[in-house]
């Protein structure tokens, strides 16, 4: 089994799907000028580069590369964002969740730890991780404190990590799930997406 790999999962408030052109007009609606301007430090598609952002996921995905997923909210429907494993390292039984966004208006309905317990959920007890990653930009504070929120904890900050587009250098903010802690965070994140239910 490939950690590459993208099958179906789901659970009562999302559906994580492979993500395929089809999804192209659902996510470029998801995003919005208010959420771009917001998230300079994320990587966020605009809509004109939504194609060209899931053509590039799945290139990687072809190269072994990455798994990437489209997020639907089940109540609505459609697809309000994208996921992915990546930075695959299955010899040490390692991978990272990342390259994630959800639309403004699927903030705060419970889909993102939702999400977030399907691929854990698959990492550690069908793929058998010891670790799983959880990067973001030392700026974003709001996604630090989701991901701490999901029960991961702080390994360090990789101090002038990236470059980013405009030049600026970015220190990336590293968190972890280990194996042994899964079952504690699993039921932290089911108590969470039931109280959405």
């Amino acid at each position: 089994m490939s950690y590459a790999e993208t099958p179906t999962l789901r659970n009562g408030l999302v559906v994580l799907e492979q993500l395929d052109p089809g999804h192209e007009k659902d996510l470029a609606q998801a995003v919005t000028a208010e959420q771009l301007v917001r998230t300079w430090y994320a990587s966020v598609p605009d809509p004109e580069q939504m194609a060209g952002e899931i053509r590039a996921r799945l290139a990687l995905q072809s190269e072994g590369r990455l798994a990437p997923w489209a997020i639907l909210d089940t109540a609505a429907g459609r697809a309000v964002g994208m996921t992915t494993y990546l930075n695959l390292d299955e010899p040490n039984r390692r991978l990272e969740i990342g390259s994630t966004w959800i639309g403004p208006r699927a903030q705060g309905t419970g889909i993102n730890p939702a999400a977030k317990l399907l691929l854990l959920r698959r990492a550690f007890e069908t793929l058998g991780c010891v670790a799983v990653e959880f990067r973001t930009d030392w700026h974003n504070h709001a996604s630090r404190a989701a991901i701490a929120r999901l029960g991961a904890k702080q390994d360090g900050v990789l101090r002038n990590h990236k470059v980013r587009a405009d030049g600026t250098l970015r220190d990336t903010v590293v968190f972890s799930v280990l194996e042994h802690e899964w079952p504690s965070v699993r039921v932290g994140l089911e108590a969470r997406v039931a109280r959405h239910r």
